[in-house]
């Protein structure tokens, strides 16, 4: 194992979550009214509605996906009687289903964005290196699932979770599990960690929001005027 290797998957992590955290809490104490996603429905509506509807339902699926998929304890799959193969071809299967979704809709917002004048015009920087980014690590990912049907055993999803969960429960050892995975594989690991290092600084800012607005459930009316 290198040096260069144990940087990137057992120390940049860390990193990563680290500006994530305290970046997006920099952001939101420092800079509220850039706290937005920055919509261009007033300035051309064209496909918007069918590609976000179809983006955000695929980035959704697979940030559950992943959540549940790399940290689950293998033990509880084992318990449940679910073998690592089977549960292989079901992330396999979802992740297609959400991937591909989420690129449809990728794919309309980027042509929508980069070929209407007026949206254009406003599309800051950032954003274009945003959606590039996005659009290279959905497409990394997408192509593990051919990758992974060369491992139908399931052994090398089972190193990719034992490697997540070492990460979360801070132990050292963590990069050692993933040095014989697959290059893409690994290429994908560091683009969607790289995505959390950039998310502060950008509209992704606004997913804290839509997670938030489920406490709106419990609140009391808002009283405008007392009878």
């Amino acid at each position: 194992m290198t040096y260069l290797h144990q940087f990137i998957y057992g120390i940049y992590p860390y990193i990563a979550l680290a500006i994530f955290l305290f970046g997006s809490l920099a952001r939101f104490e420092r800079e509220q009214y850039t706290w937005k996603s920055d919509s261009s429905q007033m300035l051309h509506r064209g496909n918007l509605r069918t590609g976000n509807i179809l983006f955000h339902l695929g980035i959704l699926g697979l940030f559950f996906g992943h959540l549940v998929g790399l940290l689950t304890p293998v033990i509880v799959w084992d318990t449940i009687g679910i073998t690592h193969s089977v549960k292989q071809m079901i992330a396999m299967v979802a992740g297609g289903i959400f991937g591909t979704l989420c690129m449809l809709g990728l794919l309309i917002l980027l042509h929508r964005r980069l070929t209407d004048p007026r949206i254009s015009a406003v599309t800051k920087t950032g954003d274009k290196v945003l959606l590039l980014w996005i659009f290279i690590t959905l497409g990394l990912g997408l192509s593990t699932i051919f990758e992974s049907a060369n491992h139908s055993d399931g052994h090398m999803m089972v190193l990719l979770m034992t490697w997540a969960q070492h990460i979360v429960t801070f132990r050292g050892d963590a990069a050692e599990f993933i040095v014989a995975a697959p290059l893409l594989f690994k290429l994908h690991l560091f683009m969607g960690l790289s995505l959390f290092v950039i998310f502060p600084f950008t509209r992704l800012v606004h997913v804290w929001s839509g997670f938030a607005s489920v406490t709106y459930i419990s609140r009391a009316w808002q009283l405008v005027r007392p009878r």
